[in-house]
């Protein structure tokens, strides 16, 4: 029987209106929900046991095998490196420097990449592509590197490198293996998808994911100290290089991580999916897991607000840096010439629940 968007535990919630003039024309509805360290949930909308990929949100765990093993080290990867792996770049010049220089540390040519080619995500990259007449490369993919991240991890482990993106290799072993410790979902019970970028995709709950970004940032005295050394690195890495996340402008995880100034990470998933990974602070002393999924998919109109709405209730976001997001919430709706003819703004409210103190 296939998974559907539905969950037999509820029906999504309204997460975002669409206003146009006094009218409200529209509503995406989803699933969300906020977990302490410890995985107990602090808020939740809709039917977070809803089943959905994880999509690009699963980046920073396809990057962890290649910290925790040693092969990030033992070919000489630098956190921007580390960074770029767990990103969905823009494909902009620093992205494909970054991503070659991996490959250069590895021996390996591009043409080893099994990612794809699309056009980039920068505006500024198309138009030069268009300006010089060239066709994009496979460095400007969203996600060379983290397949250049899998080809080192098969190198290091004496794999093969032509066949590392099947879900019988030991790199896609190892990431499933990783996924299924994060999330709580044992290994034979994930849902098994082909990305965008031909990759295995997972399919958990979407309370699964939050408990993954929890870990993440604030990882189980139980995991290996490598894992958790390895927890520590990736989430520095994208704090400390977010363009490498996403990108220098426009995009909202990259711009999340700069205006919470190390307090946290946040990373896209396709199809409306968004994972944030909370340091532990005094509001929340061992961290917090958000995740939400736009049922409908929606990554641009929706998504965007109920995020920052989200987290602004959760106490995370303080005034001066939800102006540094003011471009993102509410999504204003424009008409054919431009004018402001509306917006898309986040319409629910959060119970929430306060950790113990214990």
């Amino acid at each position: 029987m296939p998974y559907t968007s539905e969950s037999e535990n509820g029906a999504a919630a309204p997460l975002v209106e669409v206003l146009r003039g006094p009218i409200v024309e529209s509503r995406h509805r989803g699933h969300l929900i906020a977990v302490d360290g410890r995985g107990k949930t602090v808020a939740a909308l809709g039917a977070p046991e809803t089943v959905t990929y994880i999509r690009s949100s699963a980046k920073p765990f396809q990057a962890l095998p290649l910290v925790a093993s040693g092969a990030a080290d033992h070919f000489g990867f630098t956190d921007k490196e580390i960074a770029i792996a767990c990103g969905s770049h823009s494909g902009e010049p620093q992205h494909v420097e970054t991503v070659r220089s991996m490959l250069a540390k590895i021996e390996m040519p591009e043409t080893a990449l099994k990612c794809g080619v699309h056009d980039p995500f920068s505006v500024e990259a198309s138009r030069e592509l268009v300006r010089t007449r060239q066709s994009p490369n496979v460095l400007q993919n969203n996600c060379s590197g983290k397949h250049a991240g899998m080809l080192a991890l098969a190198k290091y482990l004496a794999a093969s490198t032509d066949n590392y993106d099947e879900p019988d290799h030991p790199v896609q072993q190892q990431i499933a293996k990783a996924v299924a410790a994060f999330s709580d979902v044992p290994a034979d019970k994930l849902v098994m998808g082909t990305d965008g970028c031909a990759a295995p995709v997972f399919g958990v709950p979407v309370r699964a994911m939050a408990i993954m970004y929890a870990r993440l940032i604030s990882p189980p005295i139980q995991f290996e100290d490598v894992v958790i050394n390895a927890c520590q690195r990736v989430a520095n890495a994208m704090i400390n290089f977010p363009e490498m996340v996403g990108g220098s402008t426009g995009r909202l995880d990259t711009e999340l991580i700069r205006a919470a100034k190390g307090r946290l990470i946040s990373k896209i998933g396709a199809e409306g999916v968004y994972t944030v990974g909370v340091l532990p602070c005094p509001d929340w002393p061992v961290g917090l897991g958000l995740a939400l999924k736009v049922e409908d998919g929606d990554d641009h109109r929706a998504r965007p607000p109920a995020v920052i709405e989200a987290l602004r209730q959760l106490g995370l976001l303080d005034k001066a840096e939800l102006t540094a997001l003011a471009a993102y919430a509410p999504t204003p709706i424009k008409n054919r010439r431009g004018d402001l003819v509306g917006e898309a703004r986040a319409a629910f409210t959060l119970s929430i629940r306060k950790p113990d103190n214990d």
